[in-house]
């Protein structure tokens, strides 16, 4: 099993900035990617960036050029450093890990940590 938990959440201005962890542990081998989606009210889930064990990384449009995603192995922890936020950037933050798991894809995801984006 895979165990994920996240932190950083929190309410923020417009313009201003958050860090959202999430730390994997438990059986956290063949990992093909970590990542995060969001899903705000009335919503579907969506993407908003993922980062392969070897670095490479994929970004919503949404989010290109404010968001960086970035992996420490040893800690076996995913960032989400998120600047210029916008109040459509609120909503629930989930970690997702996706691994290979005897030849199928499995996936496995946080408990959500809320960003709220007001004045």
């Amino acid at each position: 099993q895979v165990q994920l938990v996240e932190s950083g959440g929190g309410l923020v201005q417009p313009g201003g900035s958050l860090t959202l962890s999430c730390a994997a542990s438990g059986s956290i081998s063949n990992i093909l990617y970590m990542g995060w989606y969001r899903q705000a009210p009335g919503k579907q889930r969506e993407l908003v960036a993922t980062i392969t064990s070897g670095g490479s990384t994929n970004y919503a449009d949404s989010v290109k050029g404010r968001f960086t995603i970035s992996r420490d192995n040893a800690k076996n922890t995913v960032y989400l450093q998120m600047n210029s936020l916008r109040p459509e950037d609120t909503a629930a933050y989930y970690c997702n890990l996706r691994r290979m798991w005897i030849g199928i894809q499995q996936d496995y995801w946080g408990q959500g940590t809320q960003v709220t984006v007001s004045s």
